[in-house]
């Protein structure tokens, strides 16, 4: 019996994230004349099943946040899935996410509240939002917008 597989086209648009990516950020927890500055590595795993990200944050030079996701694209459906752990400890429950266009679109909901995630990618760019909404709040606010260009 063959194993059942995730769709290749959703798999090769997750590719594209592949590589090396440097760029500002800005975070609401950051002061805001903190310039910081974001890395991430995203590299393709298990027989190009998944896509492994590790990322850091620097500011003043210093690294001051650390994380590892792990994306894959969910066998027998459109959405991806993404686990993140970081330096912070929080849980790592999956975000479920599924592309629209040129853009992944993530939700997850925990018990701090709903987080909606974005990453648009444009060539050798890609934008990353975040978004959050705690609880007994009615509307989402931008926690942190990255804008990250490819290295070579």
């Amino acid at each position: 019996m063959e194993p059942h597989r995730a769709d290749p086209a959703q798999i090769a648009l997750l590719h594209r994230l592949a590589g090396a990516w440097s760029g500002p950020e800005r975070s609401a927890d950051a002061p805001p004349d903190a310039a910081s500055l974001g890395h991430g590595h995203y590299r393709i795993a298990l027989d190009g099943g998944a896509l492994i990200q590790d990322y850091r944050q620097e500011r003043d030079g210093q690294t001051v946040f650390r994380a590892h996701g792990v994306f894959v694209v969910e066998p027998g459906s459109d959405q991806v899935l993404w686990w993140w752990f970081d330096s912070l400890g929080y849980p790592a429950t999956p975000a479920r996410g599924r592309w629209c266009g040129d853009s992944l679109h993530f939700d997850r909901v925990t018990r701090r509240g709903e987080s909606r995630y974005r990453y648009e990618l444009d060539g050798e760019r890609h934008r990353f939002v975040i978004e959050h909404r705690f609880p007994g709040e009615t509307d989402f606010a931008e926690f942190m917008r990255g804008d990250y260009t490819r290295q070579p």
